[in-house]
C-alpha cells in the first residue's frame, strides 16, 4: 500500500516538514506495511523557499526594502537559473514593527526579483502570500523601473492608498531582463481584487486596517486594475488502487477550498484517481462539503484531545494519534502477520 503524505503547515503549532513526519510515524503504529512518502507543501506562503530548499535549490540572500520602509534580509531559491522567493520574507507581516495597512510596500519584493536576475534566474517563481501590504504589487513594479505616475508626473508614493493618485503607467524604464523571463506566481487564495470578498475587505483588517482605511485601500485598488487595463491590457503519481494522499493543515474550512494548497493535493489526486484524506488541527467542512470538494473524509486533532490548548502544545503527538487511528480506515487489509 502506497500512501502520499503531503500537508501543508498547522500554523501556529507545526511546519509542513514536522507535519508530515508526526503524520508518517502515526501510521507506521498501526500499518508499518505502507509504503510511506513525505512531500510536505506550501501554498505561495511561507515555507515556499524552504520547500525548493528540501529539494536541492541552493540559498541566496538579499537585502532589500522592507514593507515599512527598513532593510530586511530576505532569503531565496536558486537552481541554475531557476529561483523560487516568498513575497512574506522581503514584504511580510514580521517585518514590521507596527501595522501599516495604507503605506506599506511590496518595492523590497521587486528588488528581490532583481536579485534572482542578478544571480542569473531566468525563470522566477514567486509564492504571493503572507504579506503586510495591500498595494496589488505596486512597489514590485517601481523597483523594477516601471513608473507609477500621478496626474502631475511624479511618482504616486508607496502603499495601496497611494494608487487613488495613480494617472498613468510608464513602462519605457522597466529592468529589459523581464523580457527574458518566466515568471509564475503561486497564490493560496482566489479571491478577486475588489469588492466585498476583495483583497482590502477580507485581508485588510488582518494586516490593521480599519473599516475606513478598507475601503480607501478597495477604491484605490479599483483605480489601480482601471489604470493598468487602460495603459497594459488593450502531479500526484499515475492512478493506483493501492494508493492514498494524505493532505492538511491548521483548518479545513471555506478558506481552503479558495486555492490553499489541500485544494491542490485534493484537486490532482482527484484527477489522478486516487482518494484523498484532509487532515486538521479543525474541520470546519461539513462531511458533504468535503466530499464535494473531493475529500474521503477529513478529520481534526479535537478527535484525539479535545483541549485546544493541549492540541497546540502537543501538536506533534496528537497529530501523529490522529493518523494512526483514522489513516489505516482508508486503506485496504494489510497482509496477514
Amino acid at each position: 500500500m502506497h500512501v502520499l503524505i503531503a500537508p501543508d503547515s498547522f500554523k501556529g503549532s507545526l511546519d509542513a516538514d514536522r507535519a508530515a513526519e508526526a503524520i508518517a510515524d502515526g501510521l507506521r503504529r498501526t500499518r508499518p506495511d505502507a509504503e510511506v512518502v513525505l512531500r510536505p507543501v506550501a501554498d505561495g506562503g511561507e515555507g515556499t523557499v524552504a520547500a525548493a530548499l528540501r529539494a536541492g535549490y541552493r540559498a541566496r540572500t538579499a537585502r532589500v526594502t522592507g514593507p515599512d520602509g527598513r532593510p530586511v534580509d530576505a532569503v531565496f531559491a536558486l537552481d541554475g537559473t531557476t529561483a523560487v522567493l516568498e513575497l512574506a520574507s522581503a514584504a511580510g507581516l514580521g517585518q514590521l514593527a507596527e501595522p501599516a495597512p495604507l503605506t506599506a510596500t511590496t518595492y523590497g519584493v521587486g528588488e528581490l526579483v532583481r536579485a534572482a536576475l542578478d544571480a542569473g534566474a531566468r525563470r522566477i517563481v514567486l509564492g504571493a502570500g503572507g504579506s503586510a501590504t495591500t498595494d496589488g504589487g505596486a512597489g514590485l513594479l517601481q523597483a523594477l523601473g516601471v513608473r507609477l505616475l500621478d496626474a502631475d508626473g511624479g511618482d504616486v508614493p508607496p502603499g495601496g492608498a497611494g494608487l487613488a493618485r495613480l494617472d498613468r503607467i510608464d513602462m519605457g524604464s522597466r529592468d529589459p531582463r523581464l523580457q527574458e523571463v518566466e515568471l509564475v506566481v503561486g497564490v493560496d487564495v482566489d479571491n478577486p481584487l475588489t469588492g466585498p470578498e476583495g483583497a482590502a475587505a477580507v485581508f485588510g483588517p488582518q494586516k490593521g486596517a480599519t473599516p475606513e482605511d478598507v475601503a480607501v485601500l478597495d477604491a484605490a485598488l479599483g483605480r489601480f486594475a482601471a489604470v493598468v487595463q487602460r495603459d497594459l491590457v488593450a502531479d500526484v503519481a499515475r492512478p493506483r488502487a493501492d494508493a492514498l494522499v494524505v493532505t492538511g493543515e491548521g483548518s479545513l474550512d471555506e478558506q481552503t477550498l479558495r486555492g490553499k494548497a489541500p485544494a491542490e493535493v485534493v484537486a490532482r489526486a482527484s484527477a489522478a484517481g486516487v482518494p484523498c484524506l484532509g487532515l486538521a488541527g479543525v474541520v470546519r467542512l461539513s462531511p458533504e462539503r468535503l466530499r464535494a470538494a473531493g475529500f474521503v473524509a477529513g478529520h481534526g486533532l479535537t478527535e484525539v484531545e479535545p483541549d485546544v490548548a493541549r492540541c497546540l502544545a502537543e501538536a506533534p503527538r496528537v497529530l501523529a494519534e490522529l493518523a494512526g487511528r483514522v489513516i489505516s480506515t482508508h486503506l485496504p487489509p494489510g497482509p496477514p502477520r
